[in-house]
């Protein structure tokens, strides 16, 4: 891995620690360095030291790996669950036990007054840089014109982080005094995307085209990024909890602006327009990204140049969070040295030395689709893949290609700490459920891991990217689909993200279905960006929760036994579908010794059975969005809580 290719900007983000603590409010931070305003903005240099400041902010804002500060977002869904190290922090969330009354557990500098503290420190530099005609970069020309437009890219993309969050905000696009009275209003969240976009084409008609891989500013936001935050900022919009929440999807909250949220076909309209444009763009005549394609299906070496895996991880997919050229092509938007070689130890499994941080769990494996005979893929819960020959007793065979690098489950080819192949063993030693450090959920997550490792040195980790060329042809397909109806375009954009990790296509049936197209979209973002900090958004934009369909699963889920585990086990034997999505429960698998079983591991044969985890608390409509401090709404009285808290 080449490091000096990447952002030579980013890299100096280590460096800026000394940022302010917070203030008793989240506008009243005010410029505190030593140096006067006159000092900083008549000099292209210190101004681009801001610059370098707010993307420093902008980057601990949202760190897909560690979102909850020693967890990823993933703990706090369907995704996975977490250890009750490092303050419990996911277990709290997931116990209900976080409120307005006090900080949120894991906060890094990514929720309310952190987010506008950031956004202050943007408005007050694109202020200064006006008021004192700050001058260009001697060296390079046209320098600040672009520090400038990733300013107000920036501006626009934090104010999306925030409405992700909270819906309703107050766009800032000034400075406040500190003195100054604090009476802002929240927004509609069509009223700040509109603002977002604006922002984002400002940032747009000033930033460059394009950095290879190869440029120090590699990294920097770039045109594409620009169109990226527009395409996302419109799919947020036409999504249900903000598009016919309550006359199509059963939302029971009343925000501020309830009846703009009405269903409005446009903002899909919207939404596929912006996404063809990521899709489309083009730099000097070619195609800005292109889905990341290196080695080909016979390539199953690892990171150290081994195949111990079964032959069931390829190349390809080992490498495309990792190789450079695929950050070149595919990052629409990405942050530099998310984590280090020390994160991937906490995620090991006891017998690597780790702490099996956090697990993945049976929902989530439950969405790698079986790859049928036919040719075909089906999710496993399904009576075609059920027909097909899927096996729950012997469920880790003819899985989508990107279930085997993602988890670690029970009999997967691994290794020893001596690169040693070994089978994973959830049914003795060190890495039996519910052994000291071990899983709960019969998983282990391996996902952005080097297999190789062995803790021996250091590595850097540039992933997940925020956003990747996948999401625009979710987004696309989506948009297609709900205004349109599926066609051929849209099934075969999909079937061309599944070819390159080597997965069978959609059925033919996709093709005429407007739901099971829906479907399929919905399953391909949560596979494709698993641990990539979409599935917490993803649940609560599609009102997951509380929608008819995923409440009706959960009360015949009730109704399958006197306990959860005999409902676990029930519920999949009845052919009910998939576990319902109401984020109130998590489920795992573990090994059973049986002689019959097909799983055989030391001279011993294992059958798989379902059982259940916990129960978890999501309360609706209180837990679609987080609430606003009271410290703030304190302070600034205007402000309006969000719906049940």
């Amino acid at each position: 891995m080449r490091t000096k290719t990447i952002n030579i900007l980013l890299w100096t983000l280590c460096l800026l620690t000394g940022l302010t603590a917070c203030s008793d409010s989240f506008l009243d931070k005010e410029e505190d360095d030593k140096k006067s305003e006159e000092d900083v903005y008549t000099r292209y240099e210190e101004v681009d030291k801001n610059v370098v400041e707010a993307y420093y902010l902008a980057k601990a804002a949202n760190r897909p790996l560690v979102w909850l500060e020693h967890f990823s977002s993933a703990a706090i869904t369907d995704e996975c669950e977490s250890t009750n190290v490092e303050g419990n922090i996911g277990n709290l969330y997931n116990q209900g036990a976080w409120n307005p009354n006090s900080n949120f557990p894991g906060n890094v500098r990514q929720f309310w007054s952190s987010l506008y503290e950031a956004i202050r420190h943007i408005n007050v530099t694109l202020e200064g840089i006006e008021k004192y005609n700050t001058p260009d970069n001697a060296m390079s020309p046209g320098d600040l014109n672009k520090r400038i437009g990733e300013l107000y890219f920036l501006r626009g993309y934090l104010h999306w982080l925030l409405v992700r969050a909270y819906g309703e905000i107050p766009y800032i696009d000034h400075s406040i005094p500190a003195n100054a009275e604090k009476n802002f209003q929240k927004e509609s969240v069509h009223a700040v995307v509109e603002k977002i976009i604006k922002d984002a084409q400002a940032a747009y008609d000033r930033v460059q085209d394009v950095y290879s891989r190869n440029d120090e500013n590699f990294g920097r936001v770039d045109k594409g990024a620009c169109l990226g935050l527009m395409a996302i900022a419109r799919w947020t919009a036409a999504t249900p909890l903000y598009n016919g929440a309550k006359d199509k999807f059963g939302y029971e909250g009343t925000r501020v602006f309830e009846s703009e949220y009405t269903y409005d076909a446009s903002r899909w309209t919207k939404a596929k327009e912006a996404a063809k444009a990521v899709l489309d763009f083009k730099v000097n005549g070619t195609q800005r990204y292109k889905l990341y394609d290196k080695y080909d299906a016979s390539d199953f070496m690892d990171d150290g140049n081994r195949n111990l895996n079964g032959s069931l991880v390829y190349h390809r997919l080992w490498d495309m969070f990792f190789d450079y050229d695929a950050l070149a092509s595919e990052a629409v938007f990405f942050v530099a040295r998310d984590k280090n070689a020390p994160w991937q130890g906490d995620q090991y499994a006891p017998s690597r030395g780790g702490s099996s941080r956090q697990q993945p769990v049976q929902e989530q494996v439950d969405e790698y689709e079986y790859m049928a005979p036919d040719g075909y893929g089906y999710p496993v819960y399904s009576p075609e893949a059920r027909t097909a020959g899927y096996d729950d007793s012997n469920p880790y065979v003819h899985r989508d290609p990107r279930f085997y690098r993602d988890i670690l489950y029970h009999g997967a080819p691994y290794r020893d700490n001596s690169n040693n192949a070994r089978p994973m063993n959830t049914a003795d030693g060190p890495d039996k459920i519910g052994a000291t450090n071990a899983t709960t959920t019969g998983y282990y997550l391996r996902k952005f891991m080097k297999d190789g490792w062995n803790k021996s040195g250091d590595f850097q980790l540039n992933c997940p990217a925020i956003w990747r060329l996948p999401e625009f042809i979710y987004i696309y397909a989506e948009a297609v689909n709900e205004t349109d109806g599926p066609n051929q375009e849209i099934y075969d954009l999909i079937n061309r993200v599944r070819a390159r990790s080597f997965m069978s296509p959609m059925p033919p049936q996709t093709l005429t279905d407007r739901d099971l197209m829906r479907q399929y979209i919905r399953r391909e973002r949560r596979v494709e960006f698993f641990y990539e900090n979409k599935r917490p958004w993803d649940c609560r934009l599609y009102l997951e929760p509380s929608s008819p369909e995923e409440l009706a699963k959960e009360q015949t889920f009730l109704s399958m036994g006197s306990n959860n585990t005999e409902r676990s086990i029930n519920y999949w034997k009845q052919n009910k579908g998939s576990y319902p999505r109401c984020q109130r429960m998590i489920n795992g698998m573990r090994p059973v010794e049986d002689p019959a079983g097909l799983i055989e591991i030391d001279g011993k044969h294992y059958r798989m059975e379902r059982f259940c985890k916990e129960e978890r608390a999501f309360e609706t409509p209180k837990h679609y969005l987080f609430p606003i401090l009271n410290t703030e709404i304190q302070v600034c009285p205007t402000l309006v809580q969000n719906p049940g808290w």
